[in-house]
């Protein structure tokens, strides 16, 4: 994951390439109107086989899936936390995406997390901190 204060077309371009490497990009991309997805992004998105799917302009709910993401990482992890430098900032939202991937619930999943996790019958509840303690993952001890 790089980090910029000023993204271009070309470093955009670039942070595409890299994230779909052996073959694995999506069919299609949903992407707002920022001036940052410009002719050197349109381009890589061609190379790799992307169909663009831009928003409408100044319509930020038609992308809810991202909306979705970005608001929970914010209110739940960004608003309690100052982050000390880019290094820091880089280590507290990976261990918050690992969070979120393997341990928090999901309602839409019906209280699973998006790496499913098994059922534990048995053992005492043993609370994790995640995060410094802003939040818990939650499992069984061996019994």
């Amino acid at each position: 994951m790089n980090v910029t204060d000023h993204p271009t077309a070309a470093w955009t371009a670039r942070q595409l390439l890299e994230a779909f490497p052996y073959d694995s990009q999506p069919k299609y991309l949903l992407r707002d109107n920022d001036k940052i997805y410009g002719e050197e992004f349109t381009d890589q998105m061609e190379v790799l086989g992307i169909e663009e799917v831009p928003t409408a302009p100044k319509s930020p709910w038609q992308n809810p899936y991202c909306e979705r993401v970005i608001g929970s990482i914010r209110r739940e992890c960004l608003d309690h936390i100052i982050p000390l430098n880019e290094a820091h900032l880089r280590r507290v939202l990976s261990e918050y995406v690992g969070y979120y991937n393997r341990a928090r619930s999901h309602q839409a999943l019906d209280g699973n997390a998006p790496e499913p996790r098994a059922t534990e019958t048995m053992g005492e509840v043993v609370a994790t901190p995640v995060l410094g303690g802003l939040h818990h993952s939650y499992s069984r001890s061996a019994a």
